[in-house]
């Protein structure tokens, strides 16, 4: 029984390490994040099935095994202090909204948050795969365009009535824009929203290889175009419209943001208004032609974006790079930003969100708040836990600020 516990603790410890400080290089970036992921957003259960597995150890075997138990003690401690990181993105968020919105923003919400808000959720976490809320309605299967199943949305709404038609969140997925869909990113972050009163769009859109870029952002312009036709009729407001999205769908979403009505994105739609009133990406991709000179954003250029998304040499046809990335695509009509990012993702780099928001907040306008998220791997909100939790309800405020100030404009 020994070797079989000094062996789980050993694998425990690995993937602990691994996500307090990942394994470094951007040959290393894709095994670091799937080691560090799950056990970063997992941390509170495996610190209990570690306690609880090495209870039962000491309980056959007594306190022989120090090398064992001090494995599992090492553990422990590692598991303890990915939980503390976790709780530091209720403070990170709020300090982000605070200095970008005003110290007492809150102020104008039309509910202000109270401390039940603000706490960790600690009955949602205990099974976090289980996204259920009886308080939102899913219609499944909708399509906002012809051509199958890439073509659907799914929306989620409330289940009580609010009275006046309802602002309205853009979900749209990631995947490095070649797999998922919308059933599987962006639920705690939407049903939340929905039970709170807005309606939440969910879209899948045509992937790589067998679709070429811009496909992509067409689809989801294409998208917009039917929520501003339709959405009226499931309680939204087509007048306020705001785009959310991880990684790839973090890319798309900031994109659609930058490039209101640009007729060469609108192919046979040029004339339908695709501008969105608030944009909330997280972790995303907006170096898509590696301008930067960071070595990550080359290594994704020549081993992801050329080869199966674009499709195009790179040099060759530098422009069309340039005009799919958000990084170049700054201008002062970008409107409110909320770039969230974590601190450990090693499949986007920390850095690439640091560029875009210093590179948007000397062009726009508008506020461009930033939360760098202590300890996130990449994917951190796929499914609700501490940090997610925190993430969400911030999200929220955001949101919710700056409806009511487009109310009052």
């Amino acid at each position: 029984m020994r070797p079989r516990f000094l062996t789980r603790r050993a694998i425990q410890l690995a993937l602990t390490a691994n996500a307090l400080r990942p394994l470094s290089g951007e040959r290393a970036s894709i095994p670091a994040f799937f080691a560090g992921w799950l056990t970063g957003e997992l941390a509170p259960h495996l610190l209990a099935l570690t306690v609880a597995d090495t209870a039962a150890h000491v309980a056959r075997t007594g306190l022989r095994d120090k090398v064992a138990l001090g494995v599992a003690g090492l553990s422990v401690a590692g598991l303890s202090a990915l939980i503390a990181d976790a709780q530091r993105a209720r403070g990170e968020v709020e300090q982000a909204l605070a200095e970008t919105l005003g110290p007492h923003y809150a102020d104008d919400l039309r509910r202000p948050p109270d401390p039940k808000d603000l706490a960790t959720p600690w009955g949602q976490l205990v099974l976090p795969f289980r996204m259920h809320n009886p308080q939102v309605r899913r219609d499944r299967d909708v399509a906002y365009a012809p051509g199958g199943k890439r073509f659907l949305m799914d929306i989620y709404r409330p289940t009580r009535e609010f009275e006046g038609p309802r602002p309205v969140l853009l979900q749209i997925h990631g995947g490095a824009w070649m797999v998922d869909s919308k059933d599987h990113q962006g639920i705690p972050l939407m049903q939340h929203m929905a039970q709170r009163g807005w309606i939440c769009v969910a879209i899948n859109y045509p992937l790589s290889p067998s679709a070429h870029w811009p496909e992509h952002i067409v689809a989801v312009k294409r998208a917009v175009a039917w929520i501003r036709d339709n959405i009226a009729s499931y309680g939204g407001d087509p007048s306020f419209l705001a785009a959310t999205g991880g990684s790839a769908g973090g890319h798309l979403a900031a994109l659609l943001a930058l490039t209101p009505n640009d007729a060469s994105l609108q192919p046979g739609f040029a004339e339908a208004d695709t501008t969105i009133q608030a944009c909330v990406p997280h972790y995303g991709v907006y170096d898509f032609a590696a301008t930067s000179g960071a070595k990550s954003s080359e290594y994704r250029l020549k081993t992801l974006l050329a080869r199966y998304v674009v499709g195009k040499d790179p040099v060759k046809f530098l422009d069309e790079y340039v005009a799919a990335s958000p990084l170049d695509r700054i201008t002062e009509k970008a409107p409110p930003f909320f770039v969230i990012h974590g601190q450990r993702d090693t499949l986007v780099p920390v850095r690439e969100a640091r560029e875009f928001v210093r590179r948007l907040r000397e062009t726009s306008p508008n506020p461009v708040a930033y939360a760098e998220i202590s300890g996130a791997q990449h994917a951190f909100d796929i499914f609700p836990s501490i940090r997610s939790a925190h993430v969400v309800r911030g999200v929220e405020r955001f949101l919710e600020w700056t409806y009511l100030r487009s109310l009052a404009e």
